[in-house]
């Protein structure tokens, strides 16, 4: 049996995926990195130390992104962690459909096919000389925990995302597979999907992705990142909804 560790990371190509994919190749991963920018995924896999696999894949097309990601676990050796960075977002003022639609689209269809492509795949499989059979990690946000006037679509995606990781922990609570699931609430990062235009508490995606490889060597099922957005969100949920509102508008 092989002991070489796979990772997939599905929006390897820029932010938190890319410097993700960095920290995991300096820990012995062999990565299968997909997201639609062929070219940038090529650049990004010949600058790592380890052995890398590249599927171009557009997550709106779920069918194809489901396919990309079969292909990728052939490929590979035995994948035992699959991380979900893909995701798009933006303000909306005028509520444009084909903006709602596409963030729909990315943030919960394509997550929803990949990460039950995953969560087939882990509980399918054998576990290769491991503790566990696999590792799924979603990258949700921080901004799970209210509505936004200016993005509605984003933060609403959001928390499909964490709600949706917490069922598949509760359900695998009840299987035989051993699949740990990690939802990530990241704060204000420094990538081309931060929405706020005077943010605060800003993190490098390079310090996003170290705790991130933390909490999925700790087998976490829950981080914010930075850990002070704890805080964030523990004050909107124990705010009145008045209170929020005036806040938010």
């Amino acid at each position: 049996m092989s002991t070489t560790r796979g990772a997939i990371i599905v929006g390897a190509s820029s932010g938190i995926g890319e410097a993700l994919a960095r920290e995991l190749a300096e820990e012995g991963y062999e990565l299968g990195l997909a997201a639609r920018r062929t070219e940038r995924l090529t650049s990004i896999g010949e600058s790592l130390p380890t052995n890398t696999y590249v599927a171009t894949m557009d997550v709106t097309d779920v069918e194809d992104a489901r396919d990309g990601f079969e292909d990728l676990v052939e490929a590979m050796p035995p994948v035992d962690l699959v991380v979900l960075s893909a995701g798009v977002g933006g303000p909306n003022h005028g509520l444009e459909w084909e903006h709602e639609r596409e963030t729909i689209d990315v943030n919960v269809r394509g997550f929803t096919a990949l990460a039950t492509a995953a969560m087939e795949y882990f509980e399918n499989r054998q576990a290769f000389e491991s503790e566990r059979d696999g590792h799924l990690v979603g990258i949700s946000s921080v901004a799970s925990r209210f509505g936004n006037p200016s993005s509605p679509a984003y933060n609403a995606s959001k928390a499909f995302v964490s709600t949706y990781l917490e069922g598949l922990r509760y359900r695998q609570s009840k299987r035989a597979a051993d699949v740990t699931i990690t939802t990530v609430e990241p704060g204000f990062v420094d990538t081309e999907l931060m929405l706020a235009d005077d943010p605060f508490w800003v993190s490098s995606p390079e310090t996003a992705a170290t705790q991130i490889a933390r909490a999925i060597r700790r087998e976490r099922s829950h981080v914010y990142v930075t850990r002070r957005w704890r805080l964030v969100a523990w004050l909107f949920e124990a705010l009145p909804e008045p209170v929020v509102r005036r806040i938010m508008t």
